[in-house]
């Protein structure tokens, strides 16, 4: 289905803000600072768990080397960004480093409605957005083993200057207070561990759907996953 098709949309709202859509939510999603590891976090699933859907992000940043057109992102221009907010095609966007990220609407909801299994990567702000529009998607933060260890992996890269590396990092500051607003926190130690309790918590959060439907009482308490090999054996 086309990134642009509006099917079962409401009006957009003018301030990039998601819209309200009822759905049939088995949604997902993942969340944390630039640098935590979320786009390997993905890979990994994508390799190993292909019954999950992971959504592809619409954006306006130029390709880095590597990357293809529909596998990390569909890339556009600002033109077709301002069509596909203008038509109400993107489920939230948002201005990151200079450059916009959107999440297509259609080919969301069409996998929702079939109960699929679905994943969002996405920054805060986004994560924010559809928490709206989605009232029981299920938040996850992607959190580092400390922040020395994000500053090193954010450094490493080696791909961006330094005053791009600074905003970053104070952004990441912001997105790491913001902690407490996610049900559930991973502390990324291991990738295969990671993947194995988000792969865990979807199932669970599936189930439920399946059992009870719409949840109507209150949110459960927020849960802190201890990466695994913090866990007593």
């Amino acid at each position: 289905m086309p990134i642009s098709d509006p099917r079962g949309r409401r009006e957009p709202s003018p301030s990039g803000a998601a819209v309200a859509t009822p759905v049939h939510s088995r949604l997902t999603v993942l969340s944390g600072p630039s640098g935590v590891g979320k786009s390997t976090v993905i890979a990994e699933l994508g390799r190993t768990c292909p019954e999950i859907w992971i959504s592809v992000s619409v954006t306006t940043r130029r390709p880095r080397p590597g990357e293809v057109d529909g596998r990390e992102y569909h890339f556009v221009d600002d033109t077709e960004f301002d069509r596909l907010i203008a038509s109400g095609a993107l489920l939230e966007w948002a201005r990151f480093a200079g450059n916009r990220y959107g999440t297509p609407r259609a080919p969301l909801y069409e996998r929702l409605e079939a109960g699929v299994s679905c994943l969002l990567e996405i920054d805060l702000a986004g994560a924010r957005q559809v928490k709206r529009a989605v009232p029981d998607a299920r938040l996850v933060f992607l959190a580092p083993p400390s922040w020395d260890e994000l500053v090193r992996r954010l450094s490493g890269r080696g791909t961006e200057p330094a005053e791009v590396l600074e905003r970053r990092l104070a952004v990441a500051r912001e997105e790491l207070a913001a902690a407490d607003e996610f049900e559930v926190t991973l502390v990324n130690t291991s990738v295969k561990d990671v993947c194995r309790q988000l792969v865990a918590l979807m199932q669970q959060c599936d189930l439920r759907k399946a059992e009870c439907g719409r949840d109507s009482g209150p949110p459960s308490r927020r849960r802190h996953h201890q990466p695994a090999d913090r866990r007593a054996s």
